[in-house]
């Protein structure tokens, strides 16, 4: 199948063929005809399947069979979504493939000054796309009304539970009107998620694709067993190795990923850091220096993995194994894009040994040890069967004068002595 079987009309077409689109991913192919007919959609779905275009397509194509004026301060189509970064890219994804229509496109976020964003609603648009949190205080402050919205799109609606954004998604549900073309989008699929779709969604067609516990085929991952204090030499010594071309670097905290970055300019090497306490305009420098190839390394938290979009990333490095298995799926997933291969990387220390075992559980393969490079598991599996003999001796000396050691009786007689934490790997109080 190819994009004119779908039945898109020219300017659309057009605009596809010059971005060099060729044939329609599976969840474009399932969607648009769907959404072409009007159904509300539900689609189960992650960044990196073409989903943007699966939504974006059929609504321009929806909008130009009925045209007409947005209202003053009002907008035709409003998609939600979480983070800044997926909302500027989903907004030049329309003016892409938009750019033969006569549309107006606005985006809106927080992290700026408020006026050019009240300037670009103040005469409508027919495309919005905007985060909750400053969508509400334009609403509130009367800027902005959804009184005559088609259509509204939720996407990353897991993202918007994650991040606490789901009492103002619920806010700005509560402002829409009753007759709406409606598209949600979720990689994962909780209760929560779920009752929510109910709630909005009329007979939806159902489409899924790429269930969020695969990891592309195209992915080489391996895993490299390092003491914690050995991680960011590892790293050093990994991007020592030129076909590190373009290298995502994933962090728990925005204090790791400032620390991280620090490291790798003292050893020459171009990075920076995105992570939320970044204001928008430095977060957006660093994605443009990543993309325009000025720095090699980007250093980045879970808040920034589904936000990232960049071709032609060619490894993801995980400093720290995230403690959430889904989360390890979405970062890995920003490499490997568009049908091109990528390597993935984990470094584990002995405390995020099961959060290795977790991924493995939820993706239902092995992720294979990297065995050829310094710092490998010696340290660590060393470490353990210390631990383990001592656990042992331990063991058997209370077997021979037939009462618990001093330790265990402190510790209630609990037999944890040797286990690895299974917290988040003693890294304070800093969130993502």
């Amino acid at each position: 199948m190819t994009f004119s079987d779908l039945g898109l009309i020219e300017p659309i077409q057009r605009a596809v063929d010059e971005s060099g689109y060729k044939e329609p991913t599976p969840i474009q192919r399932a969607a648009i005809p769907y959404l072409l007919e009007g159904r509300d959609l539900l689609g189960c779905a992650q960044t990196g399947t073409g989903k943007t275009a699966a939504f974006a397509l059929p609504i321009l194509q929806r909008l130009a069979a009925h045209p007409r004026r947005a209202g003053q301060r009002s907008a035709r189509t409003l998609i939600l979504t979480p983070t800044r970064e997926l909302a500027i890219q989903i907004h030049d994804s329309f003016k892409t493939y938009g750019k033969y229509l006569r549309f107006r496109y606005a985006v809106i976020f927080g992290g700026v000054g408020q006026n050019p964003q009240v300037q670009a609603l103040a005469g409508g648009v027919d495309v919005l796309v905007a985060t909750p949190g400053r969508l509400l205080d334009l609403i509130n402050q009367r800027h902005l009304h959804l009184r005559d919205l088609e259509i509204f799109v939720l996407d990353e609606a897991d993202r918007m539970l994650d991040m606490g954004f789901i009492h103002d998604v619920r806010k700005v549900i509560a402002l829409l009107p009753s007759r709406r073309h409606n598209l949600f989008f979720s990689a994962t699929m909780p209760p929560d998620i779920q009752r929510l779709a109910d709630a909005i969604l009329t007979e939806p067609a159902k489409v899924e694709v790429a269930p969020v516990s695969s990891t592309a085929e195209l992915i080489d991952q391996s895993v490299m067993y390092v003491e914690r204090g050995d991680k960011k030499s590892l790293l050093r010594h990994v991007l020592q190795d030129k076909a590190l071309k373009r290298v995502i670097v994933f962090t728990r905290t925005k204090r790791g990923a400032n620390q991280v970055s620090e490291v790798l300019a003292k050893s020459g090497v171009p990075s920076e850091a995105i992570h939320g306490n970044k204001s928008q305009g430095a977060r957006q420098r660093a994605l443009e220096n990543f993309k325009a190839g000025r720095i090699r390394v980007l250093v980045a938290t879970d808040i920034a993995a589904r936000g990232i979009d960049v071709e032609g990333v060619t490894h993801v490095i995980n400093f720290e194994v995230p403690n959430v298995p889904e989360s390890y799926v979405h970062r890995i997933g920003r490499t490997a894009r568009a049908g091109a291969s990528g390597i993935a990387i984990s470094f584990c220390d002995a405390e995020e040994r099961s959060f290795i075992r977790d991924i493995e559980k939820l993706t239902r393969r092995p992720i294979p040890v990297d065995r050829e490079q310094p710092y490998h598991s010696a340290s660590v599996e060393a470490a353990r069967l210390v631990s383990a003999g001592k656990a042992k001796a331990t063991l058997e000396k209370e077997q021979r004068s037939g009462r618990p050691s001093n330790r265990r009786r402190r510790r209630g007689g609990g037999g944890s002595a040797g286990k690895p934490h299974q917290g988040a790997g003693g890294h304070g109080r800093d969130t993502p």
